[in-house]
C-alpha cells in the first residue's frame, strides 16, 4: 500500500532541496531583488526595436525551474476558448524571432498585488506597442503573475495571461485610476 505524504511534510522536502538546484542561472540582483525589479525585468527583456536581439540568458535567470507561461484565448470566431501551455524555452523558440523580427515594446500600466509570507500574485494590465514611440498599443491585456522568494531572491513561477478583446473588455478596476 502507498503512503501518502500530507502537503506540509513534501513542503519540508522542497525546502530542503539545497539551493544550488533551484538557482541554475545566475540573475542579476537588481533583477529579483524586489517583486518590482522582477516584474521590470519581465517586461525589459521582451521589449526592443526590430533587429534588436533580446537577452533571453537575462529571460532564463527570472524562472524557477518548471516554470509555465501559458496564453488565454479564443479561437478566431469566438467560440473555444483555447490556451497554449509554455516553457521559458518555448517561448523563446516560439516568440523570440516575432519580437525581434518585428519590434515589440510591453509596459505595465497597472497593478493590483498580493502576497502571503513567500508567494506573490500580480494582476499586471500591459500595454504592447511596435514601437515605443507608437500613439497608440495595438493589444492590451492582463498578465496574472506568480512569484516565489527563495530566501534570496524573487523567481517566476508562472505568467498566465489574456488579451483585450471586444467581448473581454479590462474592467476598469484593472487601469489607471489618473
Amino acid at each position: 500500500m502507498r503512503k501518502i505524504l500530507p502537503l506540509a511534510l513534501l513542503t519540508t522536502f522542497v525546502m530542503a532541496t539545497p539551493r544550488a538546484l533551484l538557482a541554475q542561472r545566475e540573475a542579476d540582483p537588481a533583477d529579483v531583488a524586489t517583486v518590482d525589479g522582477i516584474v521590470a525585468a519581465l517586461y525589459d527583456v521582451i521589449s526592443g526595436p526590430a533587429d534588436q536581439k533580446r537577452d533571453w540568458d537575462r529571460w532564463n535567470s527570472l524562472f524557477i525551474e518548471g516554470a509555465r507561461l501559458i496564453s488565454v484565448g479564443v479561437t478566431p470566431d469566438g467560440g473555444v476558448v483555447r490556451y497554449r501551455v509554455l516553457s521559458p524555452q518555448d517561448y523563446v523558440d516560439l516568440s523570440g524571432p516575432y519580437l525581434e523580427e518585428n519590434g515589440f515594446f510591453e509596459r505595465e500600466i497597472h497593478r493590483e498585488s498580493q502576497r502571503f509570507g513567500q508567494i506573490a500574485h500580480l494582476f499586471s494590465t500591459y500595454e504592447s506597442r511596435h514601437t515605443a514611440s507608437d500613439p497608440d498599443p495595438f493589444q492590451r491585456g492582463i498578465n496574472s503573475i506568480q512569484l516565489v522568494n527563495d530566501g534570496h531572491r524573487w523567481w517566476i513561477a508562472t505568467v498566465m495571461w489574456d488579451s483585450e478583446r471586444p467581448d473581454n473588455p479590462i474592467p476598469s478596476r484593472y487601469l489607471d485610476r489618473g
